[in-house]
């Protein structure tokens, strides 16, 4: 018998250790973490920082199912669970290893929706929506220069480069997700640089840090980044308690629903984006990312200089106030007035549904949001083609309704409205909460 056969046969003699999931459960400190992919049992201790999503994303599964959450991160599975083999300790025993009806369901989804090609591209639809965000580049300076920078020109301009800025900012959400080129990541991890990068003057890399850990683990408090916003606001039903519990005061919570207007939307960008991104490089020595920003600014300052002068300075944060308007009544309303809450280890359907709404479809709904409107389907299927989205819709739907899943679809008025009521009522809560326990 030859080599190959006698190694087979090796392996099969080779008996492969069984656990249950109270012991795996235990295995979730930062020394020791334990995760479960398709019923196998791996020790992510080490590789954890080597992780090329970052060590929070998988450290966040740590003594979980991690089954779906990989296979949504994740387009090529061959070449990704060759870096699984070294770290397999073991398998859930079989009597713990049969998933329930919801998980079988949505995995028979996920099939069906590969079958129906729905994680196929269609380049033209990215190729036009990166030509409509370089159209908005050149109306932005063309206008300035040919006309000059009175109110109306300059009005134009700034209306041009907000709306640059914001569809760019979708549009980068697409290459960050690798959802354009799929198995080509290359190309999406290049382009991700060219938009985020060259046309933002954003970090990438920041950007994959904090935004896969909000898909791995949405609307959960100390996982997702999304919702670490305690020091300012206190949303949902248990973060409001655990602060009032804490009998920190840092804020007047309960006027939050008015303060937020004033350094909610309006300083995100301009002010907290800007101190933690380039945090982020400078401390992570992100020369790639740095140099990438680097050139947005140099094209930025060689262009409206000459025109503005010193003007510049509030004409460029003008812009990221605008962008920062539009960014974050768009990816809140999404989340904020949904279930806020400690990690349960739910199931990837369960988890991502409670966490997301969607938004009614229009043609202008789609382009004023990316087509985040669909952000349940987007949560449930990150990798997929925007423009697939709402093929899936009536499937993911039906599913919901089979299992009593509550599937949120809104106006987009009410969407933003219930941000404001969400702040409204997390406020009220702080507030009778925090008499409760300063008084006992």
């Amino acid at each position: 018998m030859g080599k190959g056969g006698q190694g087979t046969q090796d392996l099969e003699k080779k008996e492969v250790k069984k656990f249950s999931w109270d012991e795996v459960k235990t295995h979730t400190e930062s020394k020791d973490k334990w995760l479960v992919i398709e019923g196998q049992v791996y020790n992510i201790t080490s590789w954890a920082r080597k992780h090329p999503g970052g060590s929070r994303v998988i450290s966040h599964y740590a003594g979980q199912d991690a089954t779906d959450a990989f296979r949504a991160f994740h387009n090529n599975l061959d070449h990704v669970k060759k870096y699984l083999k070294p770290l397999h300790v073991g398998s859930i025993a079989h009597a713990d290893a049969q998933p329930d009806t919801l998980e079988s369901d949505f995995r028979s989804l996920r099939e069906t929706a590969e079958k129906m090609g729905l994680f196929k591209t269609n380049y033209a639809f990215f190729f036009m929506h990166l030509a409509h965000i370089l159209a908005f580049e050149a109306a932005g300076y063309l206008v300035m220069r040919q006309f000059g920078t009175g109110w109306i020109p300059y009005l134009i301009s700034l209306f041009c480069h907000g709306c640059l800025q914001a569809q760019t900012g979708w549009l980068q959400h697409d290459f960050g997700h690798l959802s354009v080129f799929q198995n080509f990541y290359n190309l999406d991890h290049f382009l991700h640089y060219f938009t985020m990068g060259f046309i933002k003057g954003a970090s990438p890399h920041w950007w994959n840090h904090m935004h896969y850990q909000h898909h791995a683990k949405p609307n959960v408090m100390d996982k997702d980044p999304d919702v670490r916003v305690e020091a300012l606001f206190v949303i949902g039903k248990q973060m409001p308690v655990k602060v009032a519990q804490s009998k920190k005061k840092s804020m007047p919570y309960n006027w939050q629903q008015h303060y937020w207007f004033a350094i909610g939307p309006p300083l995100l960008f301009p002010v907290y984006f800007q101190f933690m991104l380039f945090r982020h490089m400078y401390t992570r020595k992100l020369w790639t990312d740095l140099f990438a920003v680097s050139l947005f600014f140099v094209r930025f300052y060689f262009l409206y200089w000459p025109l503005l002068g010193w003007g510049i300075i509030p004409f460029y944060f003008m812009i990221r106030c605008i962008e920062s308007h539009w960014f974050t009544w768009v990816a809140q309303s999404n989340h904020v007035p949904m279930e806020v809450k400690a990690d349960e280890s739910e199931s990837w359907m369960k988890l991502q549904i409670h966490a997301t709404c969607n938004v009614e479809q229009s043609f202008f709904n789609d382009w004023f949001t990316g087509h985040l409107n669909f952000q349940i389907e987007h949560h449930l299927f990150p990798t997929m083609p925007r423009h697939n989205l709402y093929k899936i819709t009536p499937l993911v739907k039906s599913l919901c309704e089979k299992h009593g899943i509550d599937y949120q679809v809104k106006s987009l008025y009410t969407a933003f409205a219930d941000i404001v009521q969400a702040l409204r009522n997390g406020g009220e809560l702080w507030q009778a909460s925090y008499e409760q326990f300063h008084s006992s």
